[in-house]
Order: C-alpha cells, then sequence, then structure tokens
C-alpha cells in the first residue's frame, strides 16, 4: 500500500456569518479550496479525485450533490470522479479515510478532501432539527427540544451511574478549550468576553441547556470548512525534491481507525452494560489506530484532536483513548495534562468548544490542525515539539467514530 501524505491545506474563519455577509455554500467550497490548493503549492489539474464530508447541506441550505462544485471552482476538473460522505458529525474523517483508500490502492495518487457545512443560516430550533437528522428519527430524543444536549446528557448520567462525575471537570474542560482558542485565529470564540463564574452551575451565567449539560458545555453552531490535499508517496517525494525539503518532514498519515454502532444510543449503552467503559467500538477505533502506526500508548503521541461537541464527549475520549483508567478522566483534568502546556495537550486548536464545529467539517480540520502542529506551523496555538498527533472524531452518539494518527519522521 502506498503512504498518504498531506501536501497542504487550509480552513476558513470559523468566526465568520456567511449568509450575513450575503455568500452561499459554493463561495466557502471556492475559497477553502483555493486556498488548500495555494498552500499545497500545486497545479490544481493535478488533482485526479475530489470528496466531499457534509451532514446536512441538504436541510440547512436546499444543497446537494457537492461533488459538483470542484470543477466550477477549476474547469480543469471537468471530469474526474468526486463523491459526497455522510456520516453526521463524523463526515469529514469518512471522506478522508475514502481518499486515503484511493491512493492506497493505486488508483489516484492526488485527492482533494473538503469537509463543509453552513449552519448559522436558520434560527437556533431549526438548526436543532436539522442537526437532528443524525438520531433514530422518530425512536430516540422524541420529547425534547434540543436532540443532542439530551442525548448528551443521558451520556452524563451513565457516567455518573458507573464512575461519579463531578460538573468541576467538565467545566474545567470547557474553560481549557475556549482559553486553547484564544491562540487560534481561526476561532470562533477567539474574542469571546467570560464573565467571572460563568464556568460555574450558575442559571444565569451558564443556563441549563437539557439535565446537565449548560450552555458553556456545548460545541458551537459554526459556519466552516477546511480542505487538504492528499497524495501518493510518489507525489510526496517529487514534491519534496522540487522543494528542496526531506520527504521525512512532510506529515503522513500513519494510523488510522474506523468503527460503527447501532444508531440508537441506549442500544449502545445495553451493549457495555456492566463495563467499565460505556463505548467499547470507540475505544477500538482508537486503539486500531495506533496499532496501525505501530505506537504502543496514546502517550506516546504528542496530543488530541478529539470530538467535544459537549465536554461529556471530551471526558468520555479521556479514558477510552486510554489517556486514563475507565472512569477516571477527571484525573487528567484535575492534573493539568490536558491543558496546552501540560503533558499531553488535548484540543490545543480549541476543540469544537472554542474553535466551533462545522459538522462536516470537523474531521477534515482536526486532520489539517494535525498536520500543522507536527511541521511547526500551529502559530501560537504550537504543542512544542509535536511530531506525532491523533484525532478521535465521532457522528451521532458515538453511532460512528474514526481516528487518524499524523506525523512526521519514520
Amino acid at each position: 500500500m502506498s503512504a498518504v501524505y498531506l501536501l497542504g491545506g487550509a480552513q476558513t474563519d470559523f468566526a465568520r456569518n456567511w449568509n450575513r455577509e450575503g455568500l452561499d455554500i459554493y463561495s466557502m467550497f471556492r475559497e477553502v479550496m483555493e486556498a488548500a490548493v495555494t498552500d499545497a503549492n500545486i497545479d490544481p489539474a493535478r488533482i485526479e479525485v475530489g470528496h466531499v464530508g457534509n451532514f446536512v447541506a441538504d436541510l440547512f441550505c436546499g444543497q446537494g450533490l457537492m461533488g459538483g462544485f470542484f470543477a466550477h471552482v477549476f474547469p480543469e476538473l471537468n471530469g474526474i470522479p468526486t463523491s459526497r460522505h455522510e456520516a453526521a458529525c463524523a463526515s469529514g474523517s469518512i471522506a478522508m479515510l475514502s481518499a486515503m483508500r484511493d491512493i492506497e490502492a493505486g488508483h489516484y495518487d492526488v485527492a482533494c478532501v473538503l469537509g463543509i457545512e453552513l449552519m448559522r443560516n436558520v434560527d437556533g430550533k431549526t438548526g436543532a432539527e436539522h442537526l437532528g437528522a443524525a438520531v433514530w428519527h422518530g425512536e430516540e430524543a422524541t420529547d425534547c427540544d434540543y436532540p443532542w444536549p439530551f442525548l448528551f446528557d443521558r451520556i452524563s448520567a451513565e457516567y455518573e451511574q458507573r464512575h461519579g462525575l463531578k460538573h468541576e471537570h467538565l467545566a474545567r474542560i470547557a474553560e481549557v478549550n475556549f482559553a486553547n482558542a484564544k491562540r487560534n485565529p481561526h476561532a470562533q470564540s477567539r474574542d469571546w468576553l467570560f464573565p467571572s463564574g460563568c464556568f460555574s452551575e450558575d442559571d444565569k451565567l451558564n443556563p441549563v441547556i437539557e439535565g446537565r449539560v449548560r450552555k458553556l458545555d456545548c460545541g458551537q453552531i459554526t459556519d466552516g470548512a477546511a480542505c487538504v490535499l492528499l497524495v501518493s508517496e510518489k507525489v510526496a517525494k517529487e514534491h519534496a525534491q522540487k522543494n528542496g525539503i526531506q520527504l521525512s518532514d512532510m506529515p503522513k498519515i500513519k494510523g488510522w481507525g474506523h468503527r460503527s454502532a447501532p444508531l440508537l444510543l441506549e442500544q449502545k449503552l445495553k451493549l457495555s452494560e456492566g463495563q467499565p467503559l460505556l463505548f467499547p467500538h470507540a475505544a477500538a477505533t482508537i486503539t486500531d489506530a495506533l496499532r496501525r502506526a505501530d505506537v504502543a500508548q496514546i502517550n506516546s503521541l504528542d496530543g488530541l484532536e478529539t470530538h467535544d461537541c459537549f465536554t461529556i464527549t471530551e471526558y468520555m475520549a479521556l479514558d477510552h483513548c486510554g489517556l486514563t483508567a475507565p472512569g477516571e478522566s477527571w484525573k487528567a483534568v484535575e492534573e493539568g495534562t490536558i491543558e496546552a502546556d501540560g503533558a499531553f495537550p488535548v484540543n490545543a486548536s480549541g476543540g469544537l468548544i472554542g474553535l466551533g464545529h462545522p459538522v462536516g467539517a470537523t474531521g477534515v480540520r482536526m486532520a489539517l490542525d494535525c498536520a500543522r502542529q507536527v511541521t511547526g506551523k500551529a502559530g501560537a496555538a504550537q504543542i512544542s515539539g509535536a511530531q506525532n498527533m491523533i484525532t478521535f472524531n465521532l457522528g451521532g452518539s458515538t453511532t460512528t467514530c474514526a481516528s487518524l494518527i499524523v506525523g512526521v519522521g519514520d
């Protein structure tokens, strides 16, 4: 199999409201793709295949079939094969994995992967209904205003029942991610102000959304796109020689994991009943990525970009990835392990809570941020000495899980 390298990429400013600017989803697609091609320093005519990660543009924008946009951005791409991939919040990662398969199989040498979502063109209630398309419609979350806060509150309740759970640990996760976002020029919340006491259980400063889930526990409704150029080892070698750099200094995908579980949250929790981990398949996804990268344990890597659609989601990732024993995620929070200057930084980008969560773009954005970290291009968000990073991206209530290890060197 051919190794897969990340030649370059770009993301939009996640603070922008494209609808207010009078711009549509194609405008976003074009802007990020043009920027990615420029960053990769490649002739767009060399792109041989295109993959789009998107969840619900059909509902938010009335727009499907976005693979047809590639040839509008660059007319020379007329005739290339394209496809769109949907796995709720993991749509971008599935687009990444699909492009990787194209390259590994030797079918193509250059793939463009673009994750995208435009979500701020409707009111909050309508947006919540659109995002609810990834629950089992009519079977779960039927008696609530906000399906995802409702379901992730259920996950919080399960943690509390199996292991105990304190609000202060979830609040600290939010605080860390918002602080990290201050250092990210692409972050939606980079200029937000946070009054004293807002991370507490004060109902005025931090109102309840559903159950235990409060406002600052939630990832952001975001407009945004991310795009990367993936290439075979042959093209990566050509690029390295042309630009006078070492192949070993170019970021590549060293490992991957991808698993799925039943759609219903209650079915997933029933399958793990009596076990310490709530979602064994999520842990196996990360274990698969580590094994394929020949990495013995998670803390041999330099950091994690993980899914924090809610603070409990990141809390879950900490013990499921093996950073702590099951049920002991709180230790990584209390000890400062996950902070930007900690032993294992988590979401140095700001994550979905601080940076923002344009659903279809998130998996691609995570991979791009990891590539920036391992090449020393993360700016003020840089993790010192980072050489290998891991992503964990999920769709639904962990229905689809995906993980990538991006690194330099052997």
